[in-house]
């Protein structure tokens, strides 16, 4: 199964939180399955840590690209024209554009999200979810 995963999701299995759900964390470490991420989650997470609001990912950021490659397994996804267009036309009033970016690109390559964030949903995104 190929899928895309929400920021939260790399974050959680950087640090192997408790708060991924037993099924989501078997999903992700299936070898068979090929985990996408957005580009956009490189941009998320490389700002909020340099905000402070990712105390927890300072290490994890420091080598970010190499660290969701070859740590985690999972390939980025670069941003293409066509996914930030659908991103910025979206009719919903969720406003947090890294949101917007995840599941425009899950729309546009026509697979699944991996999130527990259910405001995707007014976007169209198929979730993933138990």
């Amino acid at each position: 199964m190929k899928f895309f995963v929400d920021t939260h999701y790399v974050l959680w299995a950087a640090i192997n939180s408790a708060r991924m759900a037993p099924w989501a964390r078997k999903l992700i470490a299936n070898l068979n399955n090929e985990v996408l991420v957005s580009a956009a989650t490189i941009y998320e997470i490389s700002l909020k840590v340099r905000l402070g609001k990712l105390p927890e990912a300072v290490d994890f950021e420091n080598d970010l690209v190499g660290n969701i490659e070859d740590r985690l397994g999972y390939t980025i996804v670069p941003l293409e024209p066509e996914v930030m267009m659908r991103a910025a036309r979206f009719e919903a009033e969720h406003a947090d554009p890294f949101d917007r970016m995840i599941a425009a690109h899950a729309i546009q390559y026509n697979l699944p999200l991996l999130s527990t964030d259910a405001r995707l949903d007014a976007f169209g995104a198929r979730r993933l979810k138990k």
